[in-house]
Formats: structure tokens, C-alpha cells, sequence
């Protein structure tokens, strides 16, 4: 992934205001993150747990999408598969629920799906970061990339629909 910017990523939310945009937490860290290794930049908000962010290059554009966790319940302590990189964790996937793009999300429509609560997904499927028990896949890295990239596609197109 190339490197982005402050700017770039405040100018590219999809799903909120350019004020709120330019009031949310960006990580301070983006020149030492380790792009080569990533398909999309995904962080949480350090003043706001609820809140997330993810930010990735598709089609050549840039695109932001703003996200909210849901609360802690009993089902995170049990194994739980990560919907875009399809990694399985214990209590480490949450639902991640972001606001539609336009008309459709001033209206309260939304766009869940569960996620890697770290949003570190690119770093599980190179095997950067480690999880307790990593299941057997017949694909390539190269394949597993293509796979997490698809899916990330998938779950923006439903958030800008």
C-alpha cells in the first residue's frame, strides 16, 4: 500500500461529515507504519474504544470509512472468524458497524461486519502477527492478499451503496 497522509485520509471518509473528518483521532505514527505490509491502514481510537477507522487505496482512490464497535459480550470469549481476512481469534473480532454513505446513513442505515478487533488483518495473513491457533489454508500468500483486499472492497461498496 502507498504511504498516506494526514490530509489524504481526513479527505477521504466516506461515511462522515469533513468536520467530524477533521476531528477525529489519525494515528500520530503514519510515517513509521510498515506500508509495504499493509492492504488498508486500520486503528482505533485511543480517546474513544468504541470508535475505529480504516483507510485504503481501491480502484486507485482513496477511501475512509469511520466504524463503532459494539459492547463487550459473552461471545467474544469464544473462537470468532475475522470476515476479511478470514483469521480466527479468541475474543480478538468484533463487530465493527459502520454508518452508510449519504442520504441512506443520516437516516440511521448501517453496515456491520465482524472484523479483527486491532484491525491488523493485513499483518495476520503475512504472518507478522501471530494469533493462539492459525487454521491450515491451501492458498497462497498471494492469494489470502487478493481474498482480504476483495472482501475490504466488498464491505466499502455496502457502505457507499
Amino acid at each position: 500500500m502507498k504511504p498516506l497522509t494526514e490530509p489524504e485520509i481526513r479527505a477521504a471518509f466516506v461515511n462522515c461529515t469533513k468536520g467530524e473528518a477533521s476531528r477525529l483521532n489519525v494515528p500520530r505514527d503514519l510515517a513509521e507504519q510498515p506500508w509495504d505490509d499493509l492492504d488498508f491502514l486500520g486503528w482505533r481510537d485511543p480517546q474513544a474504544p468504541d470508535r475505529a477507522y480504516l483507510a485504503a487505496v481501491l480502484d486507485g482512490r482513496t477511501v475512509a470509512v469511520a466504524l463503532r464497535s459494539s459492547g463487550a459480550a459473552s461471545w467474544q470469549a469464544r473462537r470468532s472468524l475475522c470476515s476479511l481476512c478470514v483469521t480466527t481469534h479468541t475474543g480478538g473480532v468484533s463487530l465493527l458497524v459502520a454508518p452508510r454513505a449519504g442520504k441512506a446513513g443520516k437516516q440511521g442505515n448501517s453496515v456491520g461486519a465482524y472484523m479483527c478487533a486491532d484491525l491488523a488483518c493485513s499483518l495476520y495473513v503475512r504472518g507478522k502477527k501471530e494469533v493462539g491457533t492459525k487454521l491450515h489454508e491451501s492458498l497462497t500468500l498471494e492469494e489470502k492478499i487478493e481474498r482480504t483486499v476483495a472482501n475490504l472492497a466488498a464491505f466499502v461498496a455496502k457502505v457507499t451503496a
